[in-house]
């Protein structure tokens, strides 16, 4: 079962700040191979709960 740290967003809204996360994960003061693992991790959890609102939404 997932933690849910805030249960009152809406799936679109944590789609949202997990992209924006992922664009500030572009332009953190790490390695390439890091900020493109964290971009690819939060687009990856926008993209699941995008289609978590499709099914149930």
């Amino acid at each position: 079962m997932a933690l849910l740290l805030f249960p009152t967003r809406s799936p679109s809204a944590r789609a949202s700040a997990h992209r924006a996360m992922a664009r500030a994960a572009l332009f953190s003061n790490s390695s390439t191979r890091t900020r493109l693992k964290r971009y690819n991790h939060h687009m990856q959890q926008a993209r699941r709960l995008e289609g978590e609102e499709v099914h149930h939404g």
